[in-house]
């Protein structure tokens, strides 16, 4: 009898005996068998810390206002599998998956695979056969032993590089950049969107002949009193604000346009105003609906906490959390630039991770470390917690729910 996508999706989790094994020599023979071609006439892979599933947005916005025909890929998703494999700008349907994945299991023999290298195949068939312009690879953990990387992009994006994942991707930044590098071509751009990337990373452009395109350097971005400016030496474009509000999305949409000019793909300037103006990316400072304001972010690092500490700092009102995090987390860097703009932490458990799941009194007692107890809050469910912070917030306060992925999702399905 034929699986459901959830029966499929179930199963792959007991394929493989670990959740992560990075390495392409599995996922890449099964390719092989699959005769896996090129997924796009164009193909650009993101990676980097945070930010990488915004730039995928503007890029896939950007092409698809110049009408181009598009396939983005990323993960995780926040409430159904679908949102992981987009063509023109629609989540694939489960009949399609379904198929892939049925290509996949007959091929694959008795090499086990992991869940996201399955879905990684399935993007991979389906762009294919969708005759794509351009196709969007987001890398899932690192970059040179992601999966996505069994694919030759045209233009790799290195959104930031910063503190998360140490466990697999080494203890700073200089190792973590080695590791996202190793998406990086050559003899092909490569777009660096920070200001100041980790020598790491320069040293692998330089060393395998990979056009380097720095963020700040090769192009500029320049705030306007309305709106901002992109330009590079010959070239400049007046834009709208992303409709994404936070204080790292000039930077997100100006990689996002550099990667798109470095590629010979038809991309005129109303298509990039367009792009900007409309992307959107759900649990990016996602308000939702109603009062008090409801504000959703997968923030989960000390990068992107830094980040939404900035965002709070410029849109000040009284400010509860709604929180939960994966057991891996560096907690004390997450806290530190976000304790002055939240009166009090209502806390749950995140039960859908497995072993990097973490029980509200463990994580209680380790944020204990970092902030004072009395503001500490713990709920049995992270919709009790939302419950409890939109009481406490009351009609003029707001709800900030951040720390994981998990923790949004569960928010978004308790409504």
């Amino acid at each position: 009898m034929a699986r459901t996508l959830e029966q499929w999706l179930e199963y792959q989790q007991q394929v493989h005996p670990r959740s992560i094994d990075m390495g392409l020599e599995r996922v890449g023979a099964v390719a092989r068998r699959l005769g896996i071609g090129k997924p796009g006439r164009r193909v650009v892979t993101v990676g980097g810390t945070n930010g990488k599933g915004s730039t995928v947005a503007f890029l896939e916005a950007i092409a698809r206002a110049a009408g181009l025909r598009t396939g983005a890929y990323t993960s995780p998703h926040l409430l159904r599998y679908n949102e992981r494999v987009r063509i023109d700008g629609k989540p694939v349907d489960d009949a399609a998956l379904v198929q892939a994945f049925e290509r996949i299991e007959a091929a694959r023999g008795d090499t086990p695979l992991t869940f996201f290298e399955y879905g990684t195949l399935a993007a991979l068939l389906l762009f294919e056969q969708a005759g794509l312009d351009l196709a969007i690879l987001e890398v899932g953990l690192g970059g040179r032993l992601d999966a996505t990387n069994i694919v030759d992009p045209d233009c790799a994006v290195i959104t930031t590089v910063d503190l998360d994942h140490q466990d697999y991707l080494g203890p700073d930044r200089e190792s973590i950049g080695a590791e996202k590098a190793g998406i990086l071509r050559a003899g092909k751009p490569c777009v660096l969107g920070e200001k100041d990337p980790p020598s790491s990373v320069l040293r692998r452009a330089y060393a395998i002949g990979a056009f380097a395109i720095r963020g700040h350097s090769d192009y500029l971005i320049d705030p306007l009193e309305a709106g901002w400016r992109w330009r590079e030496p010959g070239y400049a474009i007046e834009l709208p604000d992303p409709a994404m509000p936070a204080p790292a999305q000039r930077e997100n949409a100006a990689a996002a346009i550099a990667a798109l000019r470095a590629l010979d793909l038809p991309v005129p300037d109303d298509a990039i105003r367009a792009g900007v103006a409309g992307a959107r990316a759900p649990g990016r400072l996602q308000v939702l609906p109603g009062t008090p304001e409801r504000v959703l972010d997968v923030a989960h690092n000390p990068q992107g906490a830094r980040q939404l500490a900035r965002w709070l700092e410029l849109h000040p009102k009284p400010t509860v959390a709604v929180f939960s995090a994966l057991g891996d987390k560096d907690l004390g860097g997450i806290c530190a630039p976000l304790a002055p703009w939240l009166r009090a932490w209502h806390l749950g458990p995140i039960t859908d991770a497995g072993p990097r799941g973490l029980a509200v009194d463990e994580l209680a007692r380790r944020l204990a470390e970092h902030l004072p107890a009395e503001i500490l809050h713990p709920h049995r469910s992270l919709a009790e917690a939302l419950a409890a912070a939109t009481l406490a917030a009351g009609p003029g306060g707001r709800v900030l729910v951040f720390g994981s992925f998990h923790t949004v999702a569960a928010v978004m399905a308790a409504g």
